[in-house]
């Protein structure tokens, strides 16, 4: 008898044993999945968070400026007039829609011909403007008043949101 008690204890004692192992494995793979799923979701959210930043600061900073963006009837040109306050820029795409179809062109602070565009005093070497600048461009891209304009600044290599547009393109004959 003494021996069945033994053997009862015995049996419940390996039972408890393997309750509680069991336990701290369960408890010890939750911990390295939350570890794993936590180290991913970090990774993803700053990489984000960094692209995100690199554009924040540019609104407001770069912006057309209504009074040079009209559009010339007696030549049928689109003018931009662009301007860039303390912020550096790899380049800016200008996206210019009407008739039914969008021309986009990427002006970058290297000298370079685009076609369809060309500064507004002559001269197909088009750049961004400096620092704390403004230049105009003409497009000979539309034989009609364009519907809307929009700039969206690179960094970094990405390109930003649109920071600024026109939707109601004036003739430049009022603006003068």
């Amino acid at each position: 008898m003494k021996r069945d008690m033994e053997e009862k204890f015995s049996k419940m004692n390996k039972k408890g044993l393997s309750g509680v192992v069991a336990t701290v494995i369960l408890i010890a793979l939750v911990m390295a999945s939350v570890a794993i799923v936590w180290g991913v979701v970090t990774n993803l959210v700053s990489t984000q968070l960094e692209e995100a930043g690199s554009c924040f600061d540019v609104f407001g900073k770069i912006s057309l400026n209504n009074r040079y963006t009209c559009y010339d009837t007696t030549t049928n040109t689109t003018v931009i007039g662009l301007s860039i306050s303390d912020i550096d820029v790899g380049s800016i795409v200008v996206l210019i829609s009407g008739a039914g179809s969008t021309k986009s062109y990427e002006i970058t602070n290297d000298a370079q011909t685009i076609e369809g565009l060309v500064n507004y005093g002559g001269g197909t070497d088009i750049k961004l403007p400096g620092k704390n600048g403004g230049s105009s461009y003409n497009s000979s891209d539309f034989n009609s008043k364009p519907d809307s304009i929009q700039i969206a600044p690179i960094i970094a290599g990405k390109q930003c949101e649109v920071a600024d547009s026109i939707s109601s393109i004036e003739s430049c004959a009022l603006l003068a």
